[in-house]
């Protein structure tokens, strides 16, 4: 059935809670972008945290905004994305083909923000980034709902932002076939953008 019955809201639930035992595709980003290793263990979202406020986000035929300028940053927040080093989880839920124009928009947005992407060996990141993925058809209509966890170099959670992204399906037939590349980059792009305005705020301490 093309219409699903699941709301935003349990879905969410589920994603966050399962995602790694129901994941058929997972996407190592040093796939992409050397250096290549074993991937991070995708465990579901545990651990302390601090809930997220970021709200979802829902918008009709996404297309990437690569070189939309930053809001000014102070000194502090500009040395704050600075000396991050984010190390970025394979991803769970999307499949490899819908996965690769998020990873490499993420790399490219990243390095517009100031911050440093690392490897899955690299010792030296002081963040990681876990995200879990799923998708929702509705008529002619793909919603992706994704949930990032963000972990500090001990597996505490510490923060988490989640939201969806919903565009005309390409093709026939639902679920990941249906995502369009500038679905997937629109939502590598706010989700580098909501982490840095949270490491601005002061998350990265």
């Amino acid at each position: 059935m093309r219409r699903s019955r699941v709301t935003t809201v349990s879905l969410l639930a589920a994603l966050a809670l399962g995602a790694c035992t129901n994941a058929k595709d997972v996407l190592e980003p040093s796939a992409i972008t050397p250096p290549a290793s074993s991937a991070q263990s995708s465990t579901a979202p545990q651990g302390t945290s601090t809930t997220a406020t970021t709200p979802t986000t829902t918008a009709p035929a996404p297309s990437p905004a690569p070189s939309t300028a930053a809001s000014p940053r102070t000194p502090a927040q500009t040395a704050a994305l600075a000396k991050t080093r984010l190390q970025v989880a394979p991803i769970v839920g999307a499949s490899v083909d819908a996965a690769a124009p998020l990873t490499a928009e993420l790399q490219t947005r990243a390095k517009q923000r100031g911050l440093t992407l690392v490897g899955s060996t690299d010792q030296t990141a002081t963040h990681v980034l876990k995200g879990y993925f799923s998708t929702m058809s509705e008529g002619k209509d793909t919603t992706v709902i994704y949930v990032w966890d963000i972990y500090d170099p001990s597996g505490n959670r510490l923060h988490r932002i989640n939201g969806q992204q919903k565009a005309p399906a390409v093709g026939s037939g639902e679920g990941w076939p249906t995502v369009a590349p500038a679905t997937m980059q629109a939502i590598a792009d706010q989700t580098i953008d909501q982490f840095a305005a949270w490491l601005g705020s002061g998350g990265a301490g």
